[in-house]
């Protein structure tokens, strides 16, 4: 079977299994599990070649990490050090040993108890993650402790992997084991990651952003990805967390929200192919042969884990929906345990069929989290008290206004919310610009605000203001357009360079047109008045009265703007208009002669 027959397949699969999934309620993972386990060996056996699809498909958990890396700047992931360290470093510990304890009583040898329970202590940072992000779980308290304790479960996962060579040299004589070489080119290898990703990094792509070739700039976002995984995988470490290094090294950069609207699309399809490759590796004739012990081993796998989680979160300081929701999102094994038992299975230390039973457990407890979690959400619902304040909140970097352009009008209103300690995300799609900003202190992000993808990545579905400042009139009418189509209840606040700018952005439906040199021209005008020895006061009346005058005529003006020679026959009845007022209320107001 060809490539494009291939992957017609796995496409016309998850078109129908997952949609199913979705109004079953079962979430978008479980309908990929199903598409797998279809037209995989067990299924119709359209695909066999299992094994490499799975290897191909986890660029998407690689690419999956390098967006956890983007959200986690180096001083939040700071801020975070306790539930880090503290409840996903008690979380693996006592899970681990909790399992190593039930290997060894059932008659496994240390070090085959030991793989086991570093492996299952891991869950599925792809599955949870995909999950909460799904049902908009990730900013709520919960949610973010869940993420915690994935991401400290991702580091672990190295030195896990690392483990089993130094037990395979009790089990298979003459493996090689890791010597301080190793060690030294592994450190080597952090360093020069940090390094490039801290400096070169961010040259790179200021340069790649100053030739304006969205192509281009998606072309070295994935080159930085693949290049940070190919990077630590060369030394056996993991791809998952060279992408992920990288990603918190460019988490506080100007060049975050494009990052990730770009690489966004190939994560969604290469963690799609993941899922289904995984559901397709399911060994459905083990599960047949021995149904009770895999069950037992499920059931015993989701209670530990679930058990340990539920303590742990009140511990913490979760309430006990908080707790409840945690144990149950991340007590499924999880896509490393795959890679520790293969690993373990090649040194001799585990046997290949207890390999097999354990991958078909993980595998099942995957399926089970969507199912255990949407139980959980109807039962639980049903127990909160009527009224009860959402589960939700804002998350850290949400902000109320969204500014698109930085230039001179957008840097006005940044200040002045700034003074007012009003938080905003400023988007420039001018590298040059961004960098100069930054110099006064200002803080801006690179990015076209005309695509959807950058704009949701930036949090504007959470924002309450769009101003828009941007300098090409065509873009702005177009981010207007997605604005609108996409968030019709944001308020829009638009900077006109003309008068057919303001009537083009009055057409798309702009809430405030704010004219950019009408005002500042009329106060000129005020200013030249005065200077011709015309009191202030008749002055400013004179100003604020063609201020009035000319934004009556803007809007009058508006359904008529596209036929030029009506518009040049109001504009001189507008202007004889004008001179009429001014004779006749400055003689009304002018206080008598002495």
């Amino acid at each position: 079977m060809g490539f494009l027959a291939e992957a017609a397949i796995y496409m016309g699969a998850a078109v129908i299994t997952v949609p199913l999934a979705r109004r079953l309620g079962l979430g978008s993972i479980l309908g990929y599990l199903m598409a797998g386990a279809v037209i995989g060996p067990w299924g119709f056996g359209w695909i066999w070649d299992v094994e490499n699809i799975l290897h191909f498909a986890e660029l998407g958990v690689v690419m999956l990490l390098f967006l956890i890396g983007l959200e986690l700047q180096p001083k939040r992931l700071w801020s975070m050090r306790k539930p880090l360290l503290g409840l996903g470093g008690a979380q693996v510990g006592i899970t681990a040993l909790l399992i190593t304890i039930a290997g060894m009583v059932a008659g496994l040898s240390w070090q085959v108890s030991l793989v086991v329970g570093l492996a299952l202590a891991l869950s599925s940072t792809a599955f949870a993650l995909q999950m909460l992000s799904e049902k908009s779980l990730l900013p709520t308290r919960f949610g973010r402790s869940a993420l915690s304790v994935l991401l400290f479960q991702d580091v672990a996962a190295i030195p896990i992997i690392a483990i089993a060579p130094f037990l395979a040299v009790s089990s298979a004589p003459g493996h090689d084991s890791l010597t301080w070489l190793d060690g030294l080119t592994i450190v080597a290898t952090i360093v020069a990651i940090v390094t490039v990703g801290r400096f070169a990094l961010r040259h790179l792509f200021r340069w790649v952003a100053s030739a304006d070739i969205h192509e281009l700039f998606t072309a070295c976002a994935l080159l930085s990805v693949l290049g940070a995984a190919i990077m630590t995988h060369a030394v056996g470490l993991s791809m998952a967390f060279g992408a992920f290094l990288a990603g918190v090294l460019l988490a506080d950069s100007a060049y975050r929200h494009a990052l990730e609207a770009d690489i966004k699309p190939f994560k969604g399809l290469l963690l799609g192919l993941f899922f289904i490759a995984v559901g397709m590796s399911v060994n459905f004739g083990l599960l047949v042969e021995s149904l009770g012990t895999v069950i037992g081993l499920v059931a015993g796998l989701v209670a530990v884990k679930a058990g340990v989680l539920l303590v742990l979160g009140r511990v913490y300081g979760l309430d006990w929906a908080g707790a409840r929701n945690l144990a149950l999102s991340i007590s499924q094994g999880g896509e490393f345990a795959f890679v520790i038992f293969n690993i373990a299975v090649g040194a001799l230390v585990m046997p290949r069929d207890l390999a097999e039973q354990l991958i078909l457990v993980v595998t099942i407890s995957m399926a089970l989290t969507p199912v255990l979690f949407l139980l959980n959400e109807r039962f639980g619902r049903s127990r909160q008290p009527v009224g009860a304040p959402p589960a939700t909140e804002l998350p850290e970097d949400g902000h109320p206004v969204i500014i698109a352009g930085f230039g001179r009008f957008g840097q006005i209103i940044g200040r002045m919310l700034a003074a007012k300690r009003i938080g905003f995300m400023a988007l420039e799609s001018d590298a040059a610009q961004v960098d100069f900003v930054k110099r006064f202190g200002s803080k801006a992000y690179y990015g076209d605000a005309s695509r959807l993808d950058l704009l949701r990545v930036a949090g504007v579905a959470r924002a309450r203001v769009f101003v828009l400042a941007i300098e090409n009139i065509e873009r702005a009418i177009k981010t207007v357009e997605i604005v609108k189509s996409n968030f019709p209840d944001m308020t829009i606040i638009a900077r006109a360079r003309h008068r057919r700018h303001a009537h083009m952005l009055m057409d798309a439906g702009v809430d405030h047109v704010i004219r950019e040199t009408f005002h500042s021209s009329v106060e000129a005008g005020r200013c030249v008045f005065e200077s011709l020895g015309i009191s202030a006061r008749d002055a400013a009346y004179m100003a604020e009265t063609f201020r009035d005058h000319d934004e009556r005529m803007l809007r009058h003006q508006h359904s008529i703007h596209d036929d030029e020679h009506k518009m040049i026959e109001q504009s001189q009845t507008w202007h004889e208009e004008l001179e009429e007022l001014f004779a006749r209320d400055l003689a009304k107001n002018r206080p008598p002669a002495d």
